[in-house]
């Protein structure tokens, strides 16, 4: 039985497990996203990912600044059974959770109760991780603490930063999240409730995290350019003419104990791009 749904999700994350669901069989009745925000060099408001979604398959969507009473009542009034989250960037208050029936099940991209919170999959890559996964678990008002209804292990390879790997979590999540979906309507699921002892919480990702040293560690410095490839990126400071200039790291190596970074732009001067950059740390 497939019972009527709302969708909260924002970036391309989002659409892609709304891309995988539809051809599962699951459409959600209503999808909630972020309102339009400035993009590119312009500036000019741009839908999200999910937004843009949701008008290509004319389905009802909001995009509220924030889960108010009265949007918790224009949701409530779809008159969903459950609600799916993946990655659509906002907490979600009590009253909206109690709000469905069966609840509210959010998609994380990590082995939980290890790594709750914004930044799961750049955690097991600074970390040097070699194994990650996607847990699905039911929301509850707390960050990430509620119980798991599945859980499956990950491999990362080696090479893999978070533009390979992430779209690797999207797909696994999305499928698994579908497999379940008919155990969970039925109540008939196993819930495994978290060791609350066991978790690691991990940070919002700034830009500023992005900033290399270096003299640093060399695998360190391949470990933070994993993790931030996709966002926010990583870069250096560089000196020209008594002038500290950003430099941005487009694609990088690490080879025999050296971290290089083999395709630089300055920041500014994107026609200005350069490759098989010659400074190495060993």
């Amino acid at each position: 039985m497939n019972e009527p749904f709302v969708f909260f999700g924002t970036p391309y994350v989002a659409r892609d497990t709304l891309e995988i669901l539809k051809s599962r069989g699951y459409v959600p009745s209503l999808i909630v996203t972020s309102p339009d925000s400035p993009r590119g060099r312009g500036l000019q408001l741009t839908p999200s990912e999910t937004k843009e979604w949701a008008l290509s398959h004319a389905i009802p969507f909001f995009t509220p600044e924030k889960i108010t009473p009265q949007v918790i009542g224009e949701i409530s009034a779809h008159n969903c059974t459950y609600g799916l989250v993946a990655a659509y960037g906002k907490i979600l208050p009590k009253k909206l959770i109690d709000s469905f029936s069966l609840g509210i099940l959010n998609i994380h991209y990590s082995l939980l109760p290890k790594y709750r919170g914004a930044s799961p999959v750049e955690s097991a890559l600074l970390a040097d991780d070699t194994v990650t996964g996607v847990a699905i678990q039911q929301m509850v008002p707390a960050l990430d603490a509620g119980d798991i209804l599945a859980l499956t292990t990950v491999p990362i390879h080696p090479e893999e930063t978070t533009r390979e790997l992430r779209p690797r979590l999207v797909s696994i999540g999305a499928n698994l999240l579908a497999d379940i979906l008919p155990s969970f309507i039925d109540k008939t699921i196993t819930r495994t409730p978290q060791d609350p002892r066991e978790a690691i919480v991990c940070k919002k990702i700034r830009k500023e995290d992005g900033l290399l040293d270096l003299t640093n560690d060399a695998h360190m410095n391949w470990n933070k350019y994993r993790a931030y490839a996709e966002s926010p990126g990583t870069y250096f400071f560089a000196t020209k003419k008594g002038k500290n200039i950003r430099v941005k790291i487009k694609t990088a190596v690490y080879e025999t104990g050296i971290f290089r970074p083999n395709r630089i732009v300055p920041e500014g001067k994107a026609e200005q791009f350069f490759s098989d950059f010659s400074k190495t740390i060993s």
